[in-house]
Formats: C-alpha cells, structure tokens, sequence
C-alpha cells in the first residue's frame, strides 16, 4: 500500500480503492466461508465488507495494516449475521423421507461446500508463525464443518489464532474484546475440535494417479447403481453425513442398509460430474427426470480419502451450489441401456 494510493481512495477514486484491497479479496471470502459455512453469507459479507471500508476509509489512520483492519471489518460483519441469525426463528431442516436406523443423530449443521477454483485465487502468503493448521487443513470440510458447531467467538478465535496466526493482541483488536476473553475462547474451542480429530495427513496428492483411480472407481460404481463396489472402497470407519440433516452412519453395514435404501426411493442410479471442493475430490449428482430426456440435479458430493480408501462421504441435497462450480444445469438422458 502507498500513501499515493490511499490518498486517492480517500477522495473517492474507485480504482484506487480497489487497487487496495483487491488482493485481498479472496482470502477474506474464504474467512467469511470457514465463520459462516456458507459461500452464498460469505459472498455477501465479502461484499458488505468492501462496502463498510470504501464508507469509513477516513477512520483508517495506519496503526494496524490495512489487512487487518479489513479482517477486522469481515470478521464482525460475520458475527452480526451470526446473531441475526440466532435471533431468528430456527432454520427448520428440509423434510426428508426417514432413513434406516442410524449410528448417531447430531444438531443440524448449516454448511455449503466451497469450490476450489476460489481456492486457485488465493494471494501466496504463508500464515502467521503461530497458526496450527495449514491452508489445506483449514479448507478441509471436516474442518469447517466443525467450527460450525462452536460458538461465535470460539470460532472466530480460534480461525484469527490458529489459522491465520494473528497474535493475541490483534485478535482481541478484530474482536473489539480483551486479550484473556480470546485466550478462553480459544482454548475451548480447541478442547470442542480434539474431540473430532482431523488428519488429512494420509489424502492422496490431489489430480494424483492414486487419487484418479479411487475416485474413478467410486464414480464408475455410483453410475452402475453398485453399492457392494462403493462400500468396498469404504475405510472401516467410515462416515456417511448429510449437512443439515442429523443423520450420520458409521461402518460398512450401517452405510450398507442405508445406500440400498436410498437406491431403492430413488428408483434409478445418480449420474455424476465430477469437480473439486474444499481441497477434496466432489461430485455434482444428476437423476434422470421421468417425463423428459434430461437429467435433473440431485444433490452434491463430497469425498475424503485415506490412503487407498475412503473415510467420509459428505452429501448435500442443495443444488443451489451447482452454478457455483460450473456443473450443467441438466445433463440429456444417457442412452446405453446400462445407464440410467
């Protein structure tokens, strides 16, 4: 940043400003999506961060650099919609057919999976020399996912300090809080995180041979409507979740009963596209539509690979998401007689 530049944006020259926090941009949506966990809100607060710098560009004196005080700007424009939202009635989960019995139920969690052709925009800046997590670590959707279910302040805590390595002081400055109300919120979070563990350590390199022929298979076996061949692929422990939905499987029968249950409402096989989200291999899923040679989106799907395995399948119902990837609004029937 220049003096010249912030001169300029001060007197109301657009290009300046943008000049100023356009490489920023990317990095500040992607804390919007970690707080909120969903790329729409973060979309948004992006927007109405920029909207609340360009207004009170006066007030910035320089004490702070200019990406901390923008992180400071998106970081309570997050926390206000947080509590807006906790004011309103709750968000009630879409009606779905009841499932097989399950292996746990958990609160509904509110969570959209981000695309990664966002992540490809991100500025080369390494995290501070105290943050706990990398970037792949901190994008991953098991991660996400669980700063969900933490409060809004050890969320935010624990993103500022742990993923992005602000000190404690410039955290409790963003916060607009003291330094020992983000220590204690910290600590509980990671207390709240310990207990869901997350290595990612042993993934396949993405775009890797070892990672092309797991989900190749997966892909391949989803279209034949073959759910041996997807449950033999599975981990031991495998997870099955549906965000928002509290239903959660755990193990090989317990997926088992419930992939042949779908199967068997659905009436046909899913076709599949695949794409990327949250640094991990996803999937936009299409079902072919009764009265017309098309097929519909039906849901989306996330995978996390372990080794040679897979350790979770994430499925969202929401196909709001798909123009966010690129994936077709309908795909024409398949006409090979194998294929739904």
């Amino acid at each position: 940043m220049t003096e010249r530049l912030l001169s300029r944006a001060r007197a109301g020259d657009e290009l300046a400003f943008r000049e100023l926090t356009d490489p920023f941009q990317r990095e500040l949506e992607l804390h919007c999506y970690r707080i909120l966990g969903s790329l729409q809100d973060a979309e948004d607060m992006l927007q109405e961060t920029l909207l609340a710098a360009w207004r009170s560009l006066a007030e910035f004196q320089g004490r702070a650099s200019l990406r901390t005080w923008l992180y400071r700007i998106a970081t309570n424009r997050c926390l206000n919609l947080l509590r807006s939202k906790a004011r309103r009635p709750a968000e009630e989960v879409p009606p779905m057919p009841e499932p097989p019995p399950t292996t746990r139920r958990s609160e509904p969690v509110w969570l959209q999976p981000y695309p990664d052709i966002l992540l490809e925009g991100l500025p080369d800046s390494a995290p501070g020399p105290t943050a706990r997590y990398d970037t792949k670590e901190a994008t991953a959707l098991a991660f996400v996912a669980g700063l969900q279910r933490l409060p809004p302040l050890q969320r935010t805590a624990l993103v500022l300090r742990d993923v992005l390595g602000f000190s404690a002081s410039e955290s409790a400055t963003i916060l607009q809080t003291s330094e020992a109300s983000v220590k204690g919120a910290l600590q509980r979070a990671r207390a709240a995180l310990a207990q869901r563990p997350i290595d990612s350590s042993r993934a396949p390199v993405p775009d890797s041979p070892q990672e092309r022929k797991i989900v190749g298979r997966f892909a391949e076996a989803v279209e034949r409507g073959d759910t041996k061949t997807v449950v033999a692929l599975l981990a031991d422990e495998a997870w099955v979740t549906m965000p928002p939905y509290p239903f959660e499987y755990q193990g090989k029968e317990a997926i088992t009963l419930f992939l042949d249950d779908r199967a068997r409402l659905r009436g046909a096989p899913l076709r599949v596209v695949p794409t990327r989200a949250n640094g991990q291999p996803a999937f936009g899923c299409y079902l072919d539509d009764r009265h017309a040679p098309i097929a519909r989106p039906f849901g989306f799907l996330v995978l996390t690979l372990d080794g040679e395995q897979i350790s979770a399948i994430t499925f969202f119902s929401d196909t709001s998401v798909f123009a966010h990837f690129g994936l077709p609004r309908t795909l024409p029937r398949a006409s090979s007689p194998g294929c739904p």
